[in-house]
């Protein structure tokens, strides 16, 4: 049972999918959010391993510093210790997180250094035995915790451990997806392709609340077996496909291929990241990230308490009619994808402003 346009709008994603035709992630799941979209993929890479007579493989192994929602798969698997603490949880490990001020600070774009981080997959695998393992889950590029970005390599090094002892990888793509680096998604701009991706904000434009996951066929046809008649995978939401989502999915759709927004990035990325990188040398600014249309300056703390300088910045800009993001000593920056280089120059003078006022 369904509506039409639901198949429509799955139609349209499966013609867009992460990757590309040849990456074969066309199939697609419904969710109402960015953290339905989460439990979804780790529900479906569980069930995909018992399908295929893995059913010891229940662990899942996510990263430290690492948001993926606030269901209990999500904060599992993710590595934000407020979004735990008092909450149990699924069998889950954490491998580290690639943050590295000390050799990495300044860079531009990827880091250049960090990919042996990548082998923690390796170390919980030797700890827990692949037999145990159904998937890992990573953001491509951490937003929440800070704009946290992976070394050169780092992704394809996961791609290969996971192919090694049969374990599923999911990127989760809520916020990369849909244009922020200059690519439709992560996995085209790393070219490095998952078995899942997880999806959310971008696909609507933030209007309606909407999700989907991203499947690979293998993931698909492992799980479709047994009569026609019988459900293959017991989950699902009350609004998955919402038809007033899918309009809104659809219209979104139409806006990014007619404005060319889902690539529009790629262009102004050069720019924004020479305009980021002038704040070096202001007070207190001891690293500037980014990649994309995206970006990070993370500053000292006052008197040695987080967030305090950075809520200062927050306020001060706010008040000069610029919003910003702050998680504890990191300024996040992600301008809407129509913004032009007038406004890159208005969003660092503010900020310049700011950061000299909080010193």
């Amino acid at each position: 049972m369904g509506h039409p346009i639901a198949f429509d709008f799955a139609a349209k994603l499966a013609a867009n999918a992460p990757g590309g035709a040849d990456a074969k992630l066309d199939r697609v799941f419904f969710t109402g959010s960015g953290s339905e979209s989460v439990d979804t993929a780790l529900k479906i890479a569980i069930a995909y391993q018992r399908a295929i007579g893995q059913g010891t493989r229940t662990r899942i192994i996510g990263r430290e510093k690492g948001y993926h929602g606030v269901g209990f798969g999500g904060i599992s698997v993710g590595g934000l210790v407020n979004n735990r603490r008092v909450f149990p949880q699924i069998p889950a490990d954490h491998m580290r997180h690639t943050l590295d001020i000390e050799r990495n600070a300044f860079s531009k774009g990827l880091p250049q250094h960090g990919i042996e981080l990548a082998d923690d997959l390796e170390r919980l695998v030797a700890l827990h035995g692949a037999e145990t393992i159904a998937a890992v889950i990573v953001e491509p590029m951490s937003g929440s915790a800070g704009v946290i970005l992976p070394p050169k390599g780092y992704l394809e090094k996961l791609r290969a451990t996971a192919d090694k002892y049969g374990i599923l990888l999911i990127f989760d793509e809520v916020i990369t997806g849909f244009g922020r680096l200059g690519t439709p998604f992560a996995t085209d701009y790393f070219g490095v392709v998952p078995d899942l991706v997880t999806t959310a904000k971008g696909i609507t434009n933030g209007t309606v609340p909407m999700g989907a996951v991203f499947a690979s066929r293998k993931v698909y046809d492992g799980l479709m077996v047994g009569p026609e008649n019988a459900i293959e995978l017991f989950h699902g939401y009350t609004y998955s496909g919402h038809p007033v989502a899918c309009a809104a999915g659809l219209a979104t759709m139409e806006i990014y291929e007619e404005e060319g927004l889902l690539t529009r990035a790629a262009d102004l990325a050069d720019y924004w990241q020479e305009a980021l990188h002038s704040l070096k040398g202001l007070p207190n600014v001891v690293d500037i990230r980014n990649l994309g249309l995206v970006g990070a300056v993370e500053l000292t703390s006052r008197n040695g308490a987080p967030g305090t300088r950075a809520y200062d910045v927050f306020v001060d800009c706010f008040q000069k009619g610029l919003l910003i993001r702050v998680t504890g000593d990191i300024i996040a920056l992600s301008p809407p994808l129509v913004v032009e280089r007038e406004h890159i120059d208005t969003i660092v003078s503010k900020l310049t402003g700011a950061l000299k006022r909080a010193a």
